[in-house]
């Protein structure tokens, strides 16, 4: 299995991310959602959560949005989701601790999704670093419209 770090570029914005089976020099035309994709978003900020979770609806997925990250965590191992937006900073767990546990085969021994990490903290080079290498792609929510989140997603291989 190989893991590619690149840059996509949807309309205005720049996703940071890594994504497995697409090519780094090539965006994928954006294509409705498959019937039945189902998402799970772990994000606390009401207002972007709400704005995700209508987008995400309206473009034929299912969604789930939890604020808690322990709950979060609990919804995410039972491998229901075929992709998981994690923002870094949520209560009671930290979005990093998630992704660790997620990442965990002793933890989450049959965790199949694609995990996407939602943020608009900076991050410490090494911490960067330390997430790319277990999430699946890496998104700064202030440079994403809920648009673009539909379409980058709609480029994520389940």
């Amino acid at each position: 299995m190989v893991k590619e770090c690149f840059k996509v570029n949807v309309q205005w914005s720049i996703f940071s991310a890594k994504v497995i089976g697409m090519q780094p020099d090539k965006q994928a035309p954006a294509a409705p959602a498959p019937a039945g994709r189902k998402i799970l978003c772990i994000e606390d900020e009401h207002f972007i959560a709400e704005l995700y979770e209508r987008a995400l609806k309206k473009a034929g997925y299912e969604v789930t949005t939890l604020i808690d990250g322990l709950e979060g965590l609990k919804a995410a191992q039972t491998d229901q989701y075929d992709i998981i937006l994690l923002d870094l900073m949520v209560p009671t767990m930290t979005g990093i601790e998630i992704l660790r546990r997620l990442r965990d085969t002793r933890q989450t021994p049959r965790f199949r999704g694609k995990i996407i990490i939602t943020t608009n903290l900076e991050q410490r080079e090494e911490v960067r670093a330390d997430i790319e290498a277990q999430a699946d792609g890496y998104i700064v929510k202030a440079e994403v419209t809920p648009r673009e989140l539909v379409e980058f997603l709609s480029t994520v291989k389940a």
